[in-house]
């Protein structure tokens, strides 16, 4: 079986939380996997995601595989060097915080069975035309629409707290 494989290393998050995102990808097609880190919220998705694109991408420029037909065989995700730092607690005492690393291990496989079930689109930013930018420090100030007062309607904070028709209705 044709494999590619890609790895991270030094990924300052627990492999604990990083193997419970790992474990949902596993078994997928690329694409799915893909899908799957995309709706994921949890801080390890994002960099499994990279990782995933990256064999993806590695897999398609030197092994000229079709992406459509790859899936993730399997995610390892080992523990790296700790970094062990003290916090200091009362009666001159310390308490020893251990902030762990992953080594993260994926490797994707080729299945000519597979068939694609969707495609993932990533819309590229479009640039938009000179002068025609955010209001801010740097570029052209965008021209803001007047907004429409209405003379019946008290505005602001205050005119509503102190005028006494809005404190009788309620």
């Amino acid at each position: 079986m044709e494999t590619q494989t890609a790895k991270l290393h030094y990924l300052r998050i627990a492999p604990r939380k990083v193997r419970s995102v790992g474990d949902l990808i596993k078994g997928l097609s690329a694409n799915e996997a893909e899908a799957q880190l995309l709706l994921q919220r949890r801080r390890p998705a994002k960099a499994l995601l990279k990782l995933l694109r990256s064999a993806v991408a590695n897999a398609a420029a030197n092994k000229r595989w079709d992406t459509g037909h790859l899936y993730v065989a399997s995610v390892r995700v080992d523990q790296g060097p700790m970094l062990k730092r003290h916090l200091p607690r009362a009666r001159g005492s310390a308490s020893p915080i251990q902030k762990k690393m992953s080594h993260v291990t994926l490797v994707l496989g080729l299945n000519e069975t597979l068939m694609p079930k969707y495609k993932i689109v990533v819309k590229k930013k479009a640039k938009l035309p000179p002068g025609e930018g955010r209001p801010g420090k740097r570029g052209p100030q965008a021209a803001k629409p007047e907004r429409e007062k209405r003379p019946d309607r008290p505005h602001g904070f205050f005119k509503r707290m102190f005028n006494p028709k809005s404190r009788a209705s309620k």
